[in-house]
């Protein structure tokens, strides 16, 4: 095994720097994880790359590896491990909790409460290098029907959509409604085409996205964002709007959408970050006694029954993953990512 390995980290001047570290060794209850895949999400080009604008859970330490989408293999294993041993497929959930608060009790080490929470790539190091130092109970097991990118995906937006589906439910009955078609709007449509949704409504302005939807077989419709969208929605479910709707636009005008054309006794979940939500509650949600769901990221074990019905299911995540840059060209890859122009960007290590 090599002693140093290349990071990738993110000065935040919508540059990546690579720097070289030591390849650590695990301590008591952590593992080293030989990276595989490591993808990007919307949330480190929001809040890290372009300047360095996160607080909080999304506050990034300066000099980092990034990266907190990692699947890979066990590499080595520190003294009081009990489940994972050398060799095993692990994808990384990217938070690491205290594990005795409430929420991290329950599985949502993403709401823990404790000053000593840290996520990867934020506030420690994360998967955009060879070798990632992980705590033992932040992993869950890769099977083998999945690949590598399949893992990597799951860990932050797969994950993140499959959550927000299991809040409001879906089923054979819906007509559901996706608003933004990044990454996460397309994983929550692949989803939605597994769990049986009857007719998929997309709302995307990105005519990249919008292609790429329609190549994979995502999506029945799509309409442009504008002030007749609702409309056209409420045309394409009999006038009646949608049963579901999700929004990953983070747009105030996105989310007014997901709820004006989610029908009466309707279910929206809210999964994009930031901004506001501008609504009349009376005629938009009271009187039509629709319900909304905040959903963040998701917790250990929904993760465990995501890679579960990945595998019942037969879809693979990593199909939406559209490019791939080794670490060495990380900076192609998050300006890629940056640009809009794809769908899921990777950057991948050698076995």
């Amino acid at each position: 095994m090599a002693k140093k390995m290349t990071g990738a980290i993110l000065p935040g001047n919508s540059t990546v720097e690579l720097k070289e570290f030591k390849v650590p060794d695990p301590g008591y209850g952590q593992v080293l994880v030989a990276t595989r895949a490591s993808t990007i999400c919307g949330s480190d080009i929001r809040a890290i790359y372009r300047e360095h604008t996160g607080k909080g859970a999304e506050g990034y330490i300066p000099g980092m590896i990034a990266g907190h989408e990692p699947c890979g293999v066990v590499a080595k294993t520190g003294p009081g491990t009990r489940q994972f041993t050398e060799g095993d497929r692990v994808i990384v959930y990217h938070i690491s909790g205290c594990g005795i608060c409430y929420n991290c009790r329950m599985g949502y080490a993403i709401a823990c409460t404790s000053k000593n929470r840290q996520a990867y790539g934020w506030q420690r190091n994360g998967g955009m290098a060879e070798y990632m130092l992980c705590d033992e109970k932040d992993l869950i097991a890769l099977p083998d029907e999945l690949t590598y990118l399949d893992g990597a995906s799951v860990a932050c937006g797969f994950g993140t959509a499959y959550e927000a589906l299991q809040k409001i439910g879906i089923s054979g009955d819906d007509a559901v409604l996706v608003v933004g078609l990044g990454p996460v709007g397309l994983a929550t449509l692949m989803l939605c085409k597994a769990m049986g949704a009857e007719k998929l409504i997309g709302v995307e302005m990105n005519d990249y996205r919008i292609q790429l939807a329609k190549e994979k077989e995502l999506v029945d419709y799509v309409v442009k964002p504008s002030d007749t969208a609702v409309d056209e929605i409420l045309a394409l479910t009999g006038g009646h709007g949608v049963e579901r709707a999700i929004d990953c636009s983070a747009s105030d005008a996105g989310r007014q959408t997901a709820v004006r054309a989610t029908r009466d006794w309707g279910k929206i979940a809210l999964v994009g970050e930031g901004n506001t939500m501008s609504l009349n509650p009376s005629p938009d949600m009271m009187h039509s006694q629709k319900s909304i769901y905040g959903s963040w990221v998701t917790s250990t074990w929904r993760m465990m029954d995501l890679v579960e019905h990945l595998v019942r299911w037969g879809i693979h995540p990593g199909d939406l993953v559209t490019d791939e840059f080794p670490v060495e060209k990380a900076d192609e890859a998050y300006a890629l990512m940056a640009s809009g122009k794809c769908g899921k960007v990777a950057v991948v290590f050698q076995e």
